[in-house]
């Protein structure tokens, strides 16, 4: 993909879900959104109102009923699932609100499973402990996560998101799980790494001191997005 221009243009995207009575329910009615590469951008609204089916839609894993969504110029929505899987896979990174590391691997193979479908990656082990040492878990590569806190089990996700350096970073809800001095680590984390690493990031989240560190902020309503209230 091209390095000019936004890393993610959203145009009039619109979903729909579909009851098994047939009710059809509206989630988002002509999303528009442009963000540039290295951004980062908060996502906030009620639980409900669609924030997750945006970043679904944003991130591939869901596609949209109508309008356009495009990463770093190329438009997505029309992509067979083998092509969706190679963006997802050396363009985007998924933190989620449970970090879904494999209980029965140590942290560096857990971080090191997204790099057995990437091609051309160069020396990923060595990264994965230059990163897993940023966060501060380079003494704990062995452990499994049962012998991590929640906290460092979430770091070592992000750490997870980043190895195949995406250029976009998408974070559902991701201090959701965890205690008041976990989360303010994991938020402060986040936005150190957004400057690094130069990742464009978006965080949905329902806590105002995370949302409060990005560089912009959105408000889900009525199925858009908008100026946060102030």
């Amino acid at each position: 993909m091209p390095d000019s221009g936004p890393i993610l243009e959203l145009a009039g995207v619109t979903k729909s879900y579909v009851s098994p009575e047939g009710a059809e329910t509206p989630v988002l009615r002509g999303v528009d959104l442009t963000l540039a590469a290295g951004e980062s951008l908060a996502v906030s609204g009620p639980s409900g109102c669609g924030k997750s089916t945006l970043l679904n839609i944003i991130g591939t894993l869901d596609r949209p009923d109508a309008g356009r969504v495009a990463l770093s110029g190329r438009d997505v929505s029309a992509l067979s699932e083998t092509q969706l899987a190679e963006v997802r896979s050396t363009v985007i990174g998924f933190v989620f609100q449970f970090h879904h590391l494999l209980p029965q691997c140590s942290i560096l193979e857990n971080v090191l499973v997204p790099t057995l479908v990437a091609k051309g990656a160069d020396d990923v082990e060595g990264r994965a402990r230059k990163l897993l040492d940023r966060v501060g878990l380079g003494a704990r590569l062995s452990h499994r996560p049962g012998q991590l806190s929640g906290g460092e089990c979430q770091r070592a996700a992000v750490v997870r998101a980043l190895i195949n350096r995406p250029r976009l970073l998408l974070a559902d809800e991701p201090t959701g799980s965890l205690d008041r001095a976990s989360a303010e680590a994991l938020a402060q984390l986040l936005g150190e790494l957004n400057q690094e690493e130069g990742v464009a990031l978006i965080t949905v989240t329902h806590a105002a001191d995370l949302a409060a560190r990005a560089g912009r902020v959105v408000q889900m309503r009525d199925g858009r997005l908008g100026p946060a209230a102030t």
